[in-house]
C-alpha cells in the first residue's frame, strides 16, 4: 500500500510504504518507510518502491493499494509486468484503485454546476484571518458561530462544514443586512460578492440542504470503508446498495425492485419512463422545507435558467462522450491496421524463407541419385506447397489491410 505526495518540509514529494498483512486472525498493517524523490512518473515511483521494499519476498505480495491518479494506474502496470517475468508469470490481484475518490469526485461532478463549493469556501474566506470583520460579525449577530473551510478534493467529508453553513447561514444574513445599511464597512472582496449572488437566488439554502441529505446517505459507507479490516467481499453488495438508495429518490421503485448490481449498471437514467413525477422527487425533508416559497417571476426564471444548464451540461457530456468512443475505435483501429503489417511483414520473411529453403534442396536432389534424391525433391515440394499456402495467407491479410485502411480514412 503506498501513497505520493508533496512535503513542504523537504520540498520533495514523499512516498510512503505500507505493508498489509494477515496474522494470528487478523490484518495488520505496518509502515516500512518513505522515500524522498523530485521526479514522480511511474518508472520513478517503482524504482523507489523496490528500494524500499528490498526486504520483502515479494513472491509473497497479493496486492498493491492505492489511490486514483493516472501515473499509478500506470505503476500498476509496470509491476504486473515485473512481478510476472520475476516469478514465473504470476500476476497480482487488481481491484483498481481507490474507490472512495471516485465518490468524492462523483458527488463533486452533481453539485459544482450549483456553484455550492464557491458559496461554502466564500462563507470561510470572508472571515477567515481577518479580526476587524469578526468582530463586526460578532457584534451585529450576537455569535461567535462561524462557517468552517471547506475541503476541495475531499468533497463528502464536508457534511460538517454544509451542516455549520446552514447554522450561520441567519446570522450571515444579519451580516449582510448590516453592509447593505451601510452600518458596517463593504469588504469588496470576491467572496463578499459570492455570498451576495447566493442570496439573491432563492434556492441556495435548498441546494445546501439537499446536499447535506446525500451527504450523510454516503456518511455510512464512506465510515464502514475507510478501515483496516478485509471488507473487500462486502464491497459489491454494499455499493449496489448505496447506489439504489440515491436512484429511488427519482427513479421509480418498481424499476429498481430486484435488480442485479450488473443490470444496475446498465440502467438508463435518462428514460423519462423510469422517473418519478417531479412532485414525488424526494430531496429531503430540509430541501422540501426551505423550497416552500412563493412561485415568483425571479424563481421560475432560476429554476429554468438551471433547467437550462443542466440540459447543455448532457447535451456537452454527451458530445464529449461521443468523441471519446470515437477516438478510442480509432486507436483500436490504428492499432489492429498496425499488428496486420507487422504479420504481412512475418509472413513475407516466411515465404521467401521457404522459397529458400525449397530451391537449396532442390539443388542438392541434382547431384544426388535413387532414394536420396526422391527424399530431397519431396522435401523441396512440401516447401513450395507450404509456400504457396503462404502466399494465399499474405493476399487474404493484404485484403484485410487495404479494408482497415479504408475503414481508418472514413473515420
Amino acid at each position: 500500500m503506498f501513497d505520493e505526495s508533496f512535503n513542504s518540509s523537504t520540498k520533495s514529494k514523499q512516498l510512503d510504504l505500507h505493508v498489509r498483512f494477515w496474522s494470528n486472525g487478523e490484518v495488520r498493517s505496518r509502515y516500512m518507510g518513505s522515500q524522498f524523490m523530485g521526479h514522480g512518473t511511474a518508472q520513478d515511483l517503482l524504482k523507489h518502491i523496490e528500494e524500499a521494499s528490498h526486504q520483502l519476498d515479494r513472491s509473497r505480495l497479493i496486492s498493491v493499494s492505492m489511490d486514483g491518479p493516472n501515473v499509478n494506474l500506470k505503476l500498476l502496470d509496470l509491476l504486473q509486468q515485473d512481478h510476472a517475468e520475476k516469478y514465473g508469470g504470476t500476476q497480482l490481484v487488481s481491484v483498481g484503485s481507490c474507490g472512495l475518490h471516485t465518490l468524492h469526485n462523483s458527488f463533486k461532478v452533481g453539485f459544482s454546476m450549483w456553484n455550492v463549493d464557491k458559496i461554502l469556501k466564500a462563507m470561510h474566506t470572508l472571515f477567515h484571518n481577518v479580526p476587524a470583520r469578526r468582530e463586526d460579525y460578532e457584534q451585529v449577530t450576537k455569535s461567535a458561530l462561524f462557517p468552517k473551510p471547506f475541503c476541495g478534493h475531499r468533497w463528502l467529508e464536508n457534511l460538517p462544514v454544509v451542516e455549520r453553513a446552514l447554522e450561520v447561514w441567519p446570522s450571515l444574513m444579519l451580516y449582510m443586512d448590516a453592509v447593505h445599511k451601510k452600518q458596517l464597512p463593504n469588504p469588496k472582496t470576491a467572496s463578499f460578492d459570492t455570498i451576495e449572488a447566493a442570496i439573491k437566488d432563492p434556492l441556495t439554502t435548498a441546494k445546501m440542504h439537499f446536499f447535506m441529505t446525500l451527504a450523510r446517505t454516503f456518511h455510512p459507507f464512506m465510515k464502514k470503508y475507510q478501515t483496516d479490516e478485509p471488507v473487500m467481499p462486502l464491497l459489491a453488495k454494499d455499493l449496489a446498495e448505496l447506489i439504489k438508495s440515491l436512484l429511488r429518490r427519482c427513479i421509480k421503485r418498481e424499476v429498481l425492485q430486484d435488480i442485479t448490481p450488473l443490470q444496475l449498471t446498465k440502467l438508463d437514467t435518462s428514460d423519462k419512463t423510469f422517473l418519478l413525477l417531479p412532485q414525488k422527487i424526494d430531496i429531503g425533508l430540509g430541501a422540501e422545507a426551505a423550497v416552500k416559497v412563493p412561485l415568483t417571476k425571479e424563481l421560475m426564471a432560476s429554476v429554468g435558467a438551471a433547467r437550462s444548464k443542466y440540459r447543455l451540461f448532457l447535451d456537452q457530456e454527451r458530445i464529449r462522450k461521443e468523441k471519446e468512443s470515437q477516438s478510442q475505435k480509432r486507436k483500436l483501429a490504428e492499432q489492429c491496421l498496425v499488428d496486420l503489417k507487422k504479420r504481412k511483414t512475418n509472413l513475407e520473411d516466411v515465404s521467401a524463407c521457404l522459397v529458400r529453403e525449397a530451391d537449396a534442396l532442390a539443388e542438392q536432389a541434382e547431384g544426388k541419385a535413387g532414394s536420396k534424391m526422391a527424399q530431397l525433391l519431396s522435401k523441396s515440394n512440401a516447401l513450395r506447397r507450404a509456400h504457396k499456402d503462404k502466399l494465399g495467407e499474405l493476399k487474404a491479410l493484404e485484403t484485410e489491410i487495404d479494408a482497415k485502411g479504408d475503414e481508418l480514412r472514413h473515420m
